[in-house]
């Protein structure tokens, strides 16, 4: 095994924009967004009005995100009226499945009970969400009207989940929109994302993601301390947030901010504590559930795994499953390590955030259809061209509609309804792939930067924060020895043109 590249302390600064910075105009940049603006009017012209009135690109966005999340829930209406309450298979028949609805009952918020604390019946003794999403499906329950039959009750509690997550839906797409204050219009791309409208009512995923983009924006803004708490509460939601604190570490590392990095994590742990305690001390039990439900939980849909264990006919147990998983996700840590140290400049936050939850997205053994939602808001802000994030929706919408056909097909017992195991694997290569290649892509511009679209406006990394323009303290490499990488690139240039020695051309 190779030794680790050693460090070296340099003090050359990033380049900083010259001149005066302009608000980038998607549709002046990109022939995919360009093309599809005709469909309301054509590209952004030299006198369209400049976002100072009363529709700036903040409100603009934001409504349109509310606008798509309706639509996502007019996707649910033949479940809300009869789907979700006349059998099982219709429900995936009419991909409008969500679990919202089923765990109303079946978590005992029908019947009162105060979840963590009270035991439920079955197999699943305790509520196995994290804490702040407990806290949220109990204040929709409040929020339930307690008169009607069952059916009703639950149709009001998911519609009253709706009305809180469409909240949280307009709260992501403001904070992207304004994490990257040159391309307010990026965040379009969260407003208008199909995976969005269609899975936003599935789960209870959409307040960590918004609290998790609330976060980024912080860090953006440079306010250290906000971006910890917001990640400790988005953690307290949902595991995942707290993966961000790894690529932060390295890219602090390299600069030398570990001020800034010691006051975000000691925000985010204060704010996991202030949540979790209480819960924790006065009722262990109900608190460990969701740690035991996801250390003991089977291979399940969507991920490699499953795609493996139905290959090979060999079933993977969840201890075996969960090594696997840890031993890749260190693999890809150590990866983005490497890759953090040795750029030629400085990976911009969001690059590495999107690669490492994208990262644990491919690992983890299970991969639920609103998961998507993870990493959206995330790959917008790493590489927001539109042809790139379009074939990743594609693909994503193609995993969406595979899923529940396949359930259909499992659950109905006719042959000739849903989609069979092969048609179900090659979906799930489908989201591997199109998640693949949304990484290769951001890998490649922090190997290249200047192809970096958000580069190209001329600034560092604006969604860095204390970062933006900093100078490298530590680094590794290639980024150690820029001249012997250049004059080597030159060297193989001039070779390439002129050919081996002897002076003979190598070009007619």
């Amino acid at each position: 095994m190779s030794p680790m590249p050693s460090l070296q302390k340099t003090s050359a600064p990033q380049d900083r924009p010259q001149g005066r910075p302009q608000t980038v105009i998607p549709t002046h940049r990109d022939k995919v967004a360009a093309a599809g603006s005709e469909l309301i009017g054509g590209p952004y012209g030299r006198r369209a009005a400049t976002g100072t009135g009363q529709m700036t690109p903040v409100r603009v966005i934001a409504l349109v995100a509310i606008g798509m999340f309706a639509l996502g829930m007019v996707q649910k209406l033949p479940c809300y009226n009869w789907a979700w309450f006349r059998g099982t298979t219709s429900q995936y028949t009419h991909a409008c499945y969500s679990d919202i609805p089923h765990l109303f009952s079946g978590r005992g918020f029908a019947e009162g009970l105060v979840p963590y604390f009270d035991r439920l019946g079955g197999d699943i003794p305790f509520l196995e969400y994290p804490v702040l999403t407990g806290l949220f499906m109990e204040v929709a329950s409040w929020l339930t009207p307690g008169g009607g039959d069952t059916m009703q009750r639950e149709q009001s509690y998911w519609l009253a989940n709706a009305g809180m997550l469409m909240v949280c839906a307009a709260v992501l797409a403001v904070c992207v929109t304004r994490t990257h204050r040159l391309r307010p219009w990026d965040g379009l791309l969260v407003a208008l994302a199909p995976s969005v409208a269609l899975t936003a009512t599935i789960n209870w995923d959409l307040l960590a993601v918004a609290l998790t983009a609330a976060a980024v924006l912080m860090w953006a803004r440079s306010r250290p301390l906000a971006f910890g708490i917001l990640l400790g509460l988005a953690t307290a939601a949902k595991f995942y947030p707290i993966l961000l604190l790894c690529p932060l570490l390295m890219l602090c590392w390299r600069a030398g901010k570990w001020r800034e990095y010691g006051t975000a994590v000691l925000g985010a742990a204060g704010a996991w504590l202030v949540v979790n305690l209480p819960v924790m001390l006065l009722a262990p039990e109900g608190w460990k559930q969701f740690f035991l439900f996801s250390r003991d939980r089977n291979v399940d849909f969507g991920s490699v795994w499953l795609l493996v264990s139905q290959r090979t006919g060999d079933a993977i147990p969840p201890g075996r499953a969960n090594l696997y998983a840890l031993l890749l996700m260190l693999a890809a840590v150590a990866g983005l390590a490497y890759l953090a140290f040795t750029a030629p400049r400085r990976p911009r936050f969001v690059q590495l955030a999107f690669l490492v939850v994208a990262a644990f997205v491919l690992t983890n053994k299970v991969y639920s259809p609103q998961y998507v939602l993870w990493l959206v808001p995330l790959a917008v802000l790493a590489r927001p061209r539109w042809r790139d994030f379009l074939i990743w929706q594609a693909c994503e919408v193609a995993y969406f509609t595979g899923v529940w056909m396949y359930l259909a097909f499992t659950t109905s017992g006719n042959s000739k309804q849903g989609l069979p195991v092969d048609g179900y694997q090659f979906a799930i290569v489908l989201h591997l792939l199109g998640t693949l290649y949304l990484c290769a892509m951001v890998v490649r511009d922090i190997l290249t930067p200047e192809k970096d679209p958000v580069r190209q406006d001329g600034g560092d990394d604006p969604s860095g924060g204390v970062l933006d323009g900093a100078e490298d303290r530590v680094v590794a490499g290639r980024a150690a020895h820029p001249a012997r990488h250049a004059a080597a690139a030159l060297e193989d240039g001039l070779r390439v043109e002129w050919g081996t020695p002897g002076g003979q051309a190598s070009r007619g």
